[in-house]
């Protein structure tokens, strides 16, 4: 069954076709409609956002008791590894900074070498394919909750 997303005003709807094709390429460890995705995923404004939201639901579905460090490593470690056989180019720093913005203690201007959307949206869709496959929960209802907490936030912060 394919999401449609139709129900989203049209900037959500572009970060939930974006991402949602990204995350399928990264599944099915399809590096051409991978490298097709990515670009689109990169151009949609706030996927980063909505996408941290993401990864968040899943770390805390992954780990309901909180992480500590020992988690953290464990999950760059599992994705980083995974992700190498088939994206050679994946970037640890790149996805430890996702783990760290995901959890909110990420500072940019303490980052000597942030990473800039592009390799965001380039390592985004392999950490949530890691945590999915850990999690076992479905992408479409993490990118609905997702978009429901920013939705929430942004209310609260008018």
């Amino acid at each position: 069954m394919t999401v449609t997303w139709r129900h989203l005003p049209a900037p959500a709807r572009e970060i939930a076709v974006a991402a949602t094709a990204a995350v399928e390429a990264a599944q099915a460890r399809d590096s051409t409609a991978y490298d097709d995705a990515v670009p689109r995923l990169a151009g949609a404004d706030r996927a980063g956002l909505v996408l941290g939201g993401v990864v968040r639901l899943l770390l805390e579905q992954a780990h309901p008791d909180g992480l500590d460090s020992d988690d953290v490593r464990q999950v760059l470690e599992r994705c980083v590894r995974a992700a190498a056989t088939w994206r050679p180019d994946v970037d640890p720093h790149v996805v430890l900074v996702l783990l760290a913005g995901a959890l909110g203690v990420y500072d940019p201007g303490d980052d000597d070498t942030p990473p800039d959307p592009a390799a965001v949206a380039a390592h985004v869709p392999l950490l949530v394919v890691d945590l999915l496959a850990v999690t076992g929960v479905p992408f479409a209802g993490c990118l609905e909750a997702a978009f429901a907490e920013v939705a929430r936030t942004e209310r609260h912060d008018d």
